[in-house]
């Protein structure tokens, strides 16, 4: 039978007080949306996998796996509809990458059960007593309700239409859908508070290191202001450049993207982009130094080399280290600057060159 994958990962993971979301959590080295979808193709020969990514993170999900990803919306209910648009078989099964460790048995079962129903849903019976605000509810009478859920397309597309549901389920159900109820498995716990993600499935995140390594070189512009590490350097020229030119920070910016496995600055800030034009590379930097903090990783240190004969940058180490720390929030950074022995275009005093090396690793989450 063909069926479609669906999980949603685009949430914001407030919940989870981290700052690193949710769908980021490392396991061993995978990020966790990328753990859930190739754990639920292990179990099933999907026809396709579309995986919900927040707007800015749809770029890195592309990047990082071979899967369809689409960008969600404000609410899980806008999300699927953004994926079930995508969706050409005739039954989807929707799981949130929040339930890391479902079972095998589950996902068989569902895809078991679907015949003559427009929805099948596993739940769990409460152990505990229940209370609705003063009244003693059966506990009996009571299903706590999981994912993932398997639906046939045609009606949960319609169903969707009727209004929003905070799961499948609700939305066929509104319609007189036929539901199919199936017993579910506590190890489908959701991940929702820091903690949650100590679950028997999931491998402790990686302690490695990873190294990337950043070059640029721009020749001299004299119509520019030059920058090095985010400082103003008393020059009478600057540096061509599509931005302000600041070739240190452009290498650090490839160091981090090259340790993460995130491209290159290009892939970023095109130089073709006119939203660039001119634009304060610091801004560059923090932007992934953020990203890098939001998706679990922490640097551990940076060391620059800045190759020029002109001009003497002596004077400004210190206040490029400073800035870079500032920046990077990295302690660990090193700035060292050389001639190139009058050799080439750097020697000739018509560019500078750098190089950056930058070690980074998988953050924790209680960190």
């Amino acid at each position: 039978m063909d069926v479609t994958l669906v999980i949603l990962s685009a949430g914001s993971s407030t919940r989870f007080e981290s700052t690193i979301k949710k769908q980021w959590i490392r396991v061993g080295t995978k990020p966790l949306w990328k753990f859930v979808a190739d754990r639920f193709n292990q179990f099933y020969n999907f026809k396709q996998t579309i995986i919900t990514a927040n707007k800015d993170d749809v770029k890195l999900y592309k990047l990082l796996s071979d899967y369809h990803i689409v960008q969600g919306g404000q609410t899980r209910h806008h999300s699927l509809k953004n994926a079930i648009a995508q969706v050409d078989t005739d039954y989807l099964l929707v799981t949130d990458v929040a339930r890391a460790c479902v079972s095998k048995d589950i996902v068989i079962n569902l895809i078991k059960n679907i015949k003559d129903n427009d929805c099948v849903v596993p739940y769990l019976t409460p152990v505990d007593t229940i209370v609705y605000k003063t009244t003693t509810i059966d506990r009996d009478d009571v299903k706590l309700i999981q994912t993932p859920q398997l639906s046939k397309t045609s009606t949960l597309k319609k169903a969707l239409e009727v209004g929003e549901f905070t799961d499948d389920r609700g939305a066929i159900e509104a319609i007189n859908g036929k539901i199919k109820y199936i017993k579910g498995d506590k190890t489908a716990q959701k991940i929702t508070f820091q903690g949650d993600e100590k679950l028997p499935c999931l491998e402790a995140t990686s302690n490695l290191i990873f190294c990337g390594n950043g070059y640029d070189i721009h020749q001299f512009d004299m119509n520019k202001q030059m920058y090095l590490c985010g400082v103003k350097i008393d020059s009478e020229f600057g540096f061509k450049a599509h931005s302000d030119g600041d070739v240190a920070i452009h290498s650090i910016i490839d160091a981090l993207l090259g340790g993460a496995g995130y491209g290159d600055i290009g892939e970023f800030f095109p130089d073709n982009d006119p939203k660039y034009k001119g634009i304060d590379s610091k801004k560059l930097l923090v932007e992934v130094v953020d990203l890098l903090y939001r998706t679990g990783f922490e640097i551990i240190n940076i060391d620059v080399t800045i190759i020029a004969q002109t001009p003497k940058l002596a004077p400004y180490k210190k206040l490029m280290r400073e800035s870079i720390k500032k920046l990077t929030r990295c302690e660990n950074v090193n700035i060292k600057a050389t001639t190139n022995e009058k050799l080439d275009s750097i020697g000739q005093k018509k560019a500078v060159a750098v190089i950056t090396n930058a070690n980074i690793k998988f953050k924790k989450t209680n960190n």
